[in-house]
């Protein structure tokens, strides 16, 4: 049986699902304009601070946004981190309130806990697009120790 605490824990692992895309999403938009600005000089870590402070400032979608104008080749990304982005805010601002009263029933729980397996999934997928755009390939990526079925790589 789905207990609170399992739907709890869930939330918090989408959770942090969604904040490593944001944070990704964030580098890429960075060395983007590292490279138009000529950034990887000594003179350029000023002007970089200032574009990585704008950065951390922005909403993700506006982020999402630069990142398309800018960036050409991720044109088909784009619709995959939309809906990255439109569930990671559906997680944020309305997942508890869109359940409701599931919560205090195991039924509603795996209604629940499905929901986020769902999300989880959508934000991985755009995860490991945007690392494979900073050139890499999370799936090969095999570390002793850690563990990596959390992340669902196998």
């Amino acid at each position: 049986m789905i207990s609170l605490d399992d739907v709890y824990r869930k939330f918090g692992e989408v959770s942090e699902a969604a904040q490593l895309l944001e944070t990704e999403l964030g580098t890429i938009l960075l060395a983007i304009h590292a490279v138009e600005s000529e950034l990887f000089s000594a003179e350029g870590r000023e002007e970089a601070a200032e574009i990585l402070k704008r950065i951390n400032k922005s909403t993700r979608g506006q982020v999402l946004k630069r990142i398309s104008e800018k960036a050409r080749n991720l044109e088909d990304a784009a619709d995959l981190f939309a809906k990255a982005l439109a569930e990671r805010n559906r997680l944020s601002h309305s997942f508890f309130r869109q359940h409701n009263f599931r919560r205090n029933s195991p039924e509603g729980r795996e209604v629940m806990l499905a929901d986020l397996e769902s999300i989880h999934r959508t934000l991985l997928q755009a995860y490991k697009v945007a690392l494979a755009v900073s050139g890499i390939d999370l799936d090969s990526v095999r570390l002793p120790g850690f563990p990596t079925q959390h992340l669902n790589l196998d």
